[in-house]
C-alpha cells in the first residue's frame, strides 16, 4: 500500500508595502523597508511546493482589508514578513495581533515581543531585568538633555531596526560630537535616541531556530578588518543595505570565529538568556559586543530577523545543515504545531462578518 497522502499547509506570506509611499530620500529606511517585499517573493516562491500552498499578501496599513483577504484564503499560518506600517515600525505589532483575533498561528515572535524590541530602551530594562550584560544608556529627548555616561558611546533611534539611523557619526567620543548627533537624530527620525556606552571588541551575531526551545545556531563575527582607515567598527546603515559601499565590503561575517570555549560558551548563554528575555519565539538574532576582559553585552535583540536567502539566520542554518527551502519549512512547521497544541478552537475562517 501506498503511503496516505498528507495534508497540503495552505500559507499566507504577510508583507508590509509602506515603502511604496516613500522614497529613498525622504525614508531613512527605505532600503530596508523596500527588501522586505523582495523576500516575500522569494518565500512564497519557496514555500510553493507538492506540501505547501503559499499566497502572497501586501498590507498597506488597512487591517479590515487584511482580515478580510485572511478570511478568503483560510491558511493554515501566516508567514509574518511584515516590519512597519505607515513607515512607523512601531506598529509592527498590529499584523499578528489581527491575525491572532482569527486564531490563525503567525511565525515568528508573538505581538508583545515585537512591540517590546522596538523600543530599545524596553529591551534594555527588559535585559537588565534578567540579569543580561547590557551597556548602560540613557534616552534623549532633547540635545541638551544631561547625559553622564563615559565617552565614546553611540547614538540610536529609539525606535528603529536593520540599523536604521547607524552611521559613522553616531559613535561620539565627546561632548561636543554628542550634543551635535543627538540633535541630527532626532532631527532626522523625528523619536527620542538612545545613548548607549560604545563597546570596544568584537562583534558577534548568535542566530537561534527553534520551537518549542531555540536552539544556537553557529556563532557568526563581523570582520572589520577592511573597513576604511579610521572608519568606526560598527555595523551601519550602510553596511546593511548599501551593496557594494566601502562599509558593505568592511563589514564581512565570519562563521565559527576563533574563541577559547569558555568565551564562546558564555556568549552563547548570554545570548539564550537575552532570547527568553524578550520573549522571542522560533526564530531571532541576539547581537553582542564582545569586550576585551571578556563580557558579552547584548546590543540589540531581533525577533523575525531578516530572513532572506544571503543574511545571517540563513547563513547560520546552512551551517548546520538547514538550507534556505528547509529553514522556511522549519518556520511554517512551528506555527502549524502551535494550532495543533491549542485546546481553543479558532474563530470560524468562513464568516464575512
Amino acid at each position: 500500500m501506498g503511503s496516505p497522502s498528507r495534508k497540503v499547509v495552505r500559507v499566507a506570506v504577510v508583507h508590509n508595502t509602506d515603502y511604496e509611499e516613500a522614497s529613498p530620500d525622504g525614508d531613512p529606511g527605505y532600503a530596508a523597508r523596500a527588501d522586505v517585499q523582495v523576500v516575500a517573493r522569494i518565500v512564497a516562491d519557496q514555500l510553493a511546493d507538492a506540501r505547501h500552498e503559499s499566497h502572497l499578501v501586501a498590507v498597506d496599513g488597512d487591517l479590515v482589508t487584511l482580515r478580510e483577504r485572511l478570511l478568503q484564503i483560510e491558511p493554515d499560518c501566516v508567514f509574518n514578513l511584515c516590519e512597519s506600517l505607515a513607515g512607523d515600525a512601531r506598529l509592527e505589532s498590529a499584523v499578528p495581533l489581527v491575525v491572532e483575533t482569527l486564531g490563525i498561528p503567525c511565525t515568528g515572535s508573538p505581538p508583545e515581543a515585537l512591540s517590546r524590541a522596538l523600543y530599545k530602551d524596553r529591551v534594555k530594562a527588559s535585559l537588565q531585568r534578567a540579569g543580561v550584560p547590557t551597556p548602560p544608556g540613557c534616552v534623549l529627548t532633547r540635545a541638551d538633555e544631561p547625559c553622564d555616561l563615559p565617552f565614546p558611546a553611540i547614538v540610536k533611534p529609539v525606535h528603529e531596526d536593520g540599523s536604521v539611523g547607524i552611521t559613522q557619526r553616531s559613535v561620539v567620543r565627546d561632548e561636543t560630537g554628542l550634543r551635535a548627533t543627538v540633535g541630527e537624530t532626532l532631527e532626522r527620525h523625528r523619536q527620542p535616541v538612545l545613548v548607549e556606552q560604545y563597546i570596544a571588541g568584537r562583534e558577534l551575531n548568535v542566530a537561534m531556530l527553534g520551537f518549542p526551545a531555540a536552539r544556537v545556531l553557529p556563532l557568526c563575527e563581523i570582520d572589520f578588518s577592511a573597513l576604511p582607515e579610521g572608519a568606526e567598527r560598527i555595523v551601519s546603515y550602510d553596511a546593511k543595505w548599501k551593496t557594494g559601499s566601502p562599509e558593505d565590503r568592511g563589514t564581512q561575517p565570519v562563521h565559527n570565529p576563533e574563541l577559547p570555549a569558555g568565551v564562546a560558551a558564555r556568549v552563547r548563554r548570554v545570548a539564550v538568556d537575552a532570547f527568553r528575555a524578550l520573549g522571542l519565539r522560533d526564530y531571532g538574532r541576539v547581537d553582542i559586543r564582545l569586550a576585551p576582559s571578556g563580557v558579552p553585552y547584548v546590543v540589540d535583540v531581533n525577533p523575525n530577523c531578516d530572513l532572506s536567502p544571503n543574511a545571517g539566520m540563513a547563513r547560520a542554518a546552512a551551517a548546520v545543515g538547514i538550507d534556505y527551502p528547509a529553514l522556511l519549512k522549519l518556520v511554517v512547521r512551528y506555527a502549524v504545531r502551535r494550532r495543533s497544541a491549542t485546546k481553543a478552537a479558532p474563530l470560524s475562517l468562513s464568516r464575512k462578518g
